[in-house]
C-alpha cells in the first residue's frame, strides 16, 4: 500500500517535470503544477500512514552493484521531513501557477516549471535515500536543479555572480559529504544507513566532515554567505522552497548521523551549540541592517537555522550528560521548530514575491502604504511576521517555547563550565528572539503601513488570485499548526507539559473582541484627516525609514557591523585648500567575505596560475607529469612495499 504513493508520487513528479518541456503553453504548465499539489497530498497521506502504522518500508529502486543498489526507505524521521515538504509544497505549487507566466520568454516559463518540480522530486528523494550511494546521488541532483534555478534570469550579471558563489559554496559541501560518507564506509563496510556502535573518537573525522557538509547547505555562521546572494536571484517560489525545505534537507541528514551514533562526544554538542547561538544572532543582527526585502529574508533563514543547531547541540549535551528527557524534549523542539520555519517563511517569501512583483523593486524603503493598496497581500505578510516573531498563539511560539523549555528545565550539568555555556546560550537566545521581534515590526512596518514612499508603491496592485491562495495555504497552517500545537506533538508520540494554545488563542480572542467593542463604543469612528503637529498635511518624508528604524540597534551593535566611512572629496588647488566637490561613503565591512573566503580564493587563484605555467603545450612534458603522478600515488598506497 505504501508503494502507491511512493511511486505514484516519483511518478507525478517526473511527469511534472518532462510536460512543460514537451508542451510549451500555459495549460501544460498548470497541469504541471497540479501534479506537484497532487504528489503532496500523497505525501501527506504517506507520512501520514508511517505515523500511524510505526511501519519502516524499503523500496528497492534500481540494481547499480553488488551492495549498492539504489533504495528508498522510509522511518519516522523521514517521515517527519516528508511531512514538512507536503506542507510546503502546496502553497508553492499554487503560488507559481500565476508566478511563472511573468518570466521574460515562453521558453523560460516552461524551463522554471520544469526545474521546480525536477527540484522538488530531488529533494523528496534525498530524504528518502536508503543508503549513502543514492544520498550522494539525489543530493547532487538537489544542488544541480536548485542552482539552474538560482541562475535563472542568467543575462543579469548578480544572478551570475550569486550562481558561481552558490556553485562553489554547494561543491564545497558535496566534497565534506563525500568525506564523510567515504570514511563511514570504510569503518563500517557497508554503504546501508545503521547504528554505529563504534567510539566516539573514531567518528570524529565524519562527525566534523558532516557538521561542515550539511552546515554549509543549511546556512550556519560562517558558511552562510551564500544565502544572501541566491535568495535575492533566485524567483520567490524558489525562494521558497530553498529556505522552506532544502536548508531542512540538510538538518535531516546532519540528524540522521547524529541519531545513529551510539554515544557521541560533549564536545560535539558544545560545538553544535556553539555554531547555532552565533548563527542565530549573527543572523538577525545582519538582517536588521538590510533594506533588500529577499535579502533580509535570507538573513533571517540563518537565524533561524541557528535555532534549530541551538536545539541539536542541547540534544547532544542532555543525552551524553544522561538527562534523557530533556535531550527527547530538545530534539523536538529542534525538529518542531524546523517544521514551523519552513511554513512561515516560505507564507513570506511568496509575500514578497507578490509585493516585489507588484512594486518592481525589493528595495524597503521605495515601500509604504501597501495595507491599501494590497490588503490581502498585506494580512498574509502579517501573519508570517507574527508567526516568525513567535508572539503567540501562533507556530512560532510553540517551536520556541520546547527550547525554553528544555533550557529552563535542565538541572545543573555536573560539569561548571558547561553551566555557564548554557546560561550564555540562553541569553543569546533570549536576545535573538526581542532582535527577532523588532526585525519584523520594521519589516512589515515600514513595508505595508503609513504612506507611500515611491511611485511604485502609489501605484501598487493587488496580484491575481493564485498568488493570494497559495501563500493563504502556509498561513492557515501557520495559525492552526499554532492553535493545536499540543495535539500534534502528541500525535507525534512526544508528550511533554506544554501548554494549550487553543485555548490560549481563544481567551486572546476574546480579549481582542472585548477590547475594539469598549473601544468602539467610547469613540465612535470618524473620518478626518490624521494631526500633523500644525502642518497642512504630512509627506514620506515625515515616516520612519527602514535604515532610520534599525539605526539605534546598528549602533549598538557597530563592533559587529564595522562600519567603514570612506571619504572621496576634490578640491580646487593642490594644497587641498579650497574644496570643490566630494562625497562620502559609508558602507558595512563584510567581515566574512573580506577575511575568510577573499583570501583562500586569492590564495587559489594564485596557485592556479602557477599551476597552469606547467601547461606548455609539449607532449614530453605531460608523459613526465603523468610518470611522476604515477610513481607519487604508488608510494602514498604503499605499492612498493
Amino acid at each position: 500500500m505504501l508503494e502507491v504513493f511512493v511511486y505514484g508520487t516519483v511518478f507525478a513528479l517526473l511527469s511534472g517535470t518532462i510536460l512543460p518541456l514537451l508542451y510549451r503553453s500555459k495549460n501544460a504548465r498548470k497541469a504541471s503544477f497540479g501534479l506537484s499539489l497532487v504528489s503532496s497530498i500523497m505525501l501527506l497521506i504517506f507520512a501520514g500512514m508511517i505515523f500511524y502504522t510505526g511501519r519502516e518500508p524499503v523500496f528497492p529502486a534500481i540494481r547499480y552493484l553488488p551492495g549498492l543498489d539504489l533504495t528508498l526507505a522510509a522511518d519516522r524521521l523521514s517521515a517527519g521531513f516528508i511531512l514538512l515538504i507536503a506542507a510546503v509544497v502546496p502553497g508553492v505549487s499554487i503560488y507559481s501557477i500565476e508566478y511563472v507566466e511573468h518570466a521574460k520568454s515562453e521558453a523560460r516559463k516552461n524551463l522554471q516549471t520544469a526545474l521546480i518540480n525536477l527540484f522538488i522530486l530531488a529533494m523528496l528523494l534525498v530524504v528518502l535515500a536508503g543508503n549513502m550511494l543514492c544520498f550522494l546521488i539525489f543530493w547532487e541532483l538537489m544542488s544541480l536543479s536548485s542552482l539552474l534555478l538560482v541562475l535563472h534570469n542568467y543575462s543579469s550579471e548578480e544572478n551570475k555572480k550569486a550562481g558561481f558563489f552558490y556553485f562553489v559554496m554547494t561543491s564545497l559541501s558535496t566534497a565534506f559529504l563525500f568525506m564523510g560518507f567515504i570514511s563511514l564506509f570504510r569503518m563500517t563496510g557497508s554503504a546501508e544507513f545503521g547504528q554505529l556502535e563504534y567510539p566516539a573518537n573514531t567518528l570524529t573525522l565524519p562527525f566534523l566532515c558532516f557538521f561542515i557538509g550539511f552546515g554549509v547547505k543549511a546556512g550556519i555562521v560562517p558558511f552562510h554567505k551564500w544565502l544572501p546572494y541566491a535568495h535575492p536571484a533566485a524567483p520567490s517560489s524558489v525562494s521558497a522552497l530553498m529556505s522552506g525545505v532544502m536548508l531542512k534537507v540538510a538538518i535531516y541528514g546532519f540528524l540522521r548521523f547524529l541519531l545513529s551514533v551510539s554515544t557521541p562526544e560533549l564536545w560535539w554538542g558544545v560545538l553544535i551549540l556553539i555554531g547555532g547561538s552565533l548563527s542565530a544572532l549573527l543572523g538577525v543582527i545582519y538582517a536588521l541592517k538590510e533594506n533588500d526585502i529577499k535579502r533580509l529574508l535570507a538573513y533571517s533563514s540563518i537565524e533561524n537555522i541557528g535555532i534549530i543547531f541551538i536545539g541539536i547541540g542541547m540534544y547532544v549535551i542532555f543525552n551524553v550528560e544522561g538527562f534523557e528527557a530533556l535531550a527527547l524534549l530538545s530534539l523536538a523542539g529542534a525538529c518542531f521548530h524546523a517544521f514551523n520555519h519552513a511554513i512561515f517563511k516560505s507564507l513570506l517569501f511568496l509575500c514578497a514575491g507578490s509585493i516585489v512583483h507588484s512594486t518592481g523593486t525589493r528595495n524597503i524603503e521605495a515601500f509604504g502604504g501597501l495595507v491599501k493598496r494590497m490588503p490581502s497581500t498585506s494580512a498574509l505578510f502579517m501573519i508570517g511576521s507574527v508567526s516568525i516573531a513567535a508572539l503567540p498563539p501562533t507556530n512560532g511560539f510553540a517551536g520556541e517555547l520546547l527550547l525554553y523549555q528544555a533550557f529552563l528545565q535542565s538541572s545543573a550539568p555536573a560539569n561548571p563550565l558547561l553551566t555557564v555555556l548554557l546560561i550564555i546560550a540562553l541569553s543569546s537566545f533570549a536576545l535573538t528572539g526581542a532582535l527577532a521581534a523588532a526585525l519584523f515590526v520594521k519589516l512589515f512596518g515600514i513595508t505595508c503601513l503609513a504612506l507611500p514612499r515611491s511611485e511604485q508603491s502609489k501605484l501598487a496592485e493587488e496580484v491575481q488570485k493564485p498568488m493570494l491562495l497559495g501563500p493563504a495555504v502556509p498561513a492557515a497552517l501557520c495559525i492552526l499548526t499554532g492553535l493545536f500545537s499540543k495535539q500534534l506533538l502528541s500525535l507525534a508520540g512526544w508528550d511533554f507539559e506544554f501548554p494549550d494554545l487553543l485555548l490560549m488563542g481563544l481567551l486572546l480572542a476574546l480579549i481582542y473582541a472585548a477590547l475594539f467593542l469598549i473601544l468602539r463604543s467610547k469613540n465612535p469612528a470618524r473620518i478626518s484627516e490624521t494631526w500633523g503637529c500644525g502642518l497642512p498635511s504630512l509627506t514620506p518624508s515625515m515616516e520612519y525609514s527602514s535604515a532610520g528604524f534599525s539605526e539605534p540597534l546598528v549602533m549598538i551593535f557597530k563592533s559587529i557591523y564595522r562600519t567603514k566611512i570612506v571619504h572621496r572629496p576634490e578640491y580646487f588647488d593642490m594644497q587641498e585648500s579650497l574644496f570643490k566637490s566630494g562625497n562620502v561613503e559609508i558602507r558595512l565591512l563584510r567581515v566574512f567575505e573580506e577575511y575568510l573566503y577573499i583570501p583562500p580564493a586569492k590564495a587559489i587563484d594564485y596557485f592556479s596560475k602557477m599551476v597552469s605555467k606547467l601547461q606548455n603545450g609539449k607532449l614530453d612534458s605531460y608523459v613526465l607529469y603523468a610518470f611522476i603522478a604515477v610513481i607519487v600515488l604508488i608510494l602514498a598506497t604503499g605499492g612498493l612495499v
